[in-house]
């Protein structure tokens, strides 16, 4: 009796290694797909932030004669750690280090006393503890995820203590910015950049998105989603000479959302 050849054969080492690489090529697909799915998730859930944002500056707005969270008066600037060295300036800050609400801080209790986690953006790169950082509020300085731009000052710390009357915080009628373009942009995802040594501090990096997308709420109550590829929307302080043009880095950036509207 004879044995027929049935033309079954096994993979060869250099097919199993094609299918293997077919597989690992097809599985980062996959992961890619999934992260950038997990991105856009975030960038929508900060986008929701926003607008519930927007919502609580325009009860606030409408219980305050048409006014926008602004303030209080800085304290006299004492330390590299303060963040609120002057009053008015665009802050990332909802508490002063004396614990005293400030900027979108002064929605917390009342407008935004239900959703707090709101002021935290879903797509934070660096860890961020939001729990920990409302507990600080009352009591310590603390941070949120947004810069909110209380007006266009961008002083380092109130001349002789005294603080800059209030312009422009009106929301119906905020004023023109320094290149004469309508004051339009309100909150944006923070996108900033220091020197490792300023980490003693408490200054460090804070960005959103992978620095990839900034999301900004206008003073109609709309939000934007910008591309930062080209970090036009950078706070980028990573050199000692930037220091003293801090504030003024921060507002340039508010004006070009302002131009983006």
């Amino acid at each position: 009796m004879k044995w027929r050849a049935t033309g079954r054969r096994g993979f060869t080492l250099i097919e199993l290694l094609v299918v293997i690489a077919i597989i690992a090529v097809l599985a980062a697909l996959l992961l890619t797909a999934l992260r950038q799915g997990t991105a856009s998730a975030r960038r929508t859930a900060c986008i929701s932030n926003l607008r519930q944002i927007g919502a609580a500056i325009f009860a606030y707005a409408g219980d305050n004669d048409g006014l926008i969270p602004y303030g209080p008066k800085a304290p006299p600037f004492t330390n590299p750690g303060d963040l609120y060295p002057s009053t008015g300036a665009p802050t990332s800050l909802i508490s002063l280090q004396s614990g005293a609400p400030v900027g979108l801080g002064l929605l917390l209790g009342q407008y935004l006393a239900k959703t707090p986690q709101v002021l935290f953006c879903p797509g934070a790169d660096q860890s961020v503890d939001m729990d920990a950082e409302l507990t600080k509020v009352g009591k310590a300085q603390a941070q949120s995820s947004y810069y909110y731009r209380h007006a266009g000052n961008t002083n380092l710390f109130d001349p002789f203590g005294q603080a800059p009357e209030p312009q422009n915080i009106r929301l119906t009628n905020l004023g023109d910015n320094s290149s004469g373009v309508p004051i339009r942009a309100l909150v944006l995802d923070s996108e900033f950049l220091t020197m490792p040594a300023f980490k003693t501090f408490g200054v460090s990096n804070k960005t959103n998105h992978g620095g990839l997308w900034v999301n900004v709420l206008y003073s109609t109550g709309h939000v934007s989603s910008f591309s930062n590829d080209d970090k036009r929307f950078t706070v980028d302080l990573q050199d000692y000479s930037q220091l003293h043009a801090a504030f003024s880095t921060i507002l340039g950036v508010f004006e070009k959302a302002d131009a983006a509207y």
